[in-house]
């Protein structure tokens, strides 16, 4: 069997100052912070070559070192975790990144494994992928949190917003999917982000996708099962800690 000599990093992009939830990769899930089960989870993907947090702050960096996490310090003034990834790129060479979002420790090894591009991608070509999955709740559809998509019968993306699309005008029979916090990039990918900045659609949905969908670029949905959840405020965290706290105490829990 050949061997797949493809560097894949997963990446973790950890912003100490969140404009609604300051200090969160910090916040103390079980006597960690909540960086670390996410890295933790990103860890069980074997066919990932390494796993590093980009952060912009010291106190994540001191934190990452008393865990054994590998983490590497990017610029503070980055709007966008693309430009944070970009730098992050610049830093550690590989031919994929997987970017999972530092407030999901609850997300589920298998699905970041979906991610991992096919061997007929070329790692010097433009590629980039993100995870959606089906919503099952209905007050998703109109939390404005939860970022929505539709795409081609192909699954590349056409649009996506914050409000529900499509309208069900003509037909209501139609299953509602929402955005995932799992990508994957190609270098080639993270270097169009220094070239391309935020434009128009990005800046109103402030959907950072956009600097793709805006400049003619393609995106390639990957459905998941989700069932996690980003943690955006500390009543989200609370019922974090309380799902890892149960799961601890049961024997074989596994992976949430």
């Amino acid at each position: 069997m050949k061997r797949n000599l493809r560097k894949i990093i997963g990446v973790i992009p950890a912003r100490y100052e969140s404009t609604r939830f300051p200090g969160k990769p910090l916040r103390d899930i079980c006597g960690k912070p909540m960086v670390w089960w996410v890295y933790q989870q990103i860890k069980k993907v074997k066919t990932l070559t390494n796993v590093y947090v980009a952060t912009d702050d010291e106190r994540i960096i001191k934190a990452c070192e008393c865990f054994n996490m590998n983490a590497v310090l990017t610029k503070k003034e980055h709007k966008t975790h693309l430009d944070r990834l970009a730098e992050f790129a610049d830093i550690i060479d590989a031919d994929f990144y997987i970017n999972v979002n530092g407030d999901e420790p609850l997300i589920n090894p298998k699905n970041i494994a979906k991610l991992i591009p096919s061997s007929d991608v070329n790692p010097k070509s433009f590629y980039m992928a993100n995870a959606m999955t089906k919503i099952k709740n209905p007050i998703e559809v109109v939390d404005n949190s939860r970022i929505k998509i539709t795409t081609d019968k192909n699954n590349y993306g056409l649009y996506m917003a914050r409000t529900p699309i499509p309208y069900p005008k003509g037909d209501s029979d139609f299953t509602y999917k929402k955005f995932v916090g799992i990508q994957c990039f190609s270098k080639s990918a993270l270097n169009f982000c220094k070239i391309n900045k935020r434009g128009k659609l990005e800046n109103t949905e402030d959907i950072d996708e956009f600097r793709f969908l805006e400049n003619g670029e393609k995106i390639k949905f990957v459905e998941v099962d989700a069932d996690s959840f980003s943690v955006d405020t500390p009543k989200d965290l609370e019922k974090v800690i309380r799902i890892i706290s149960k799961n601890k105490k049961t024997p074989g829990g596994g992976d949430f």
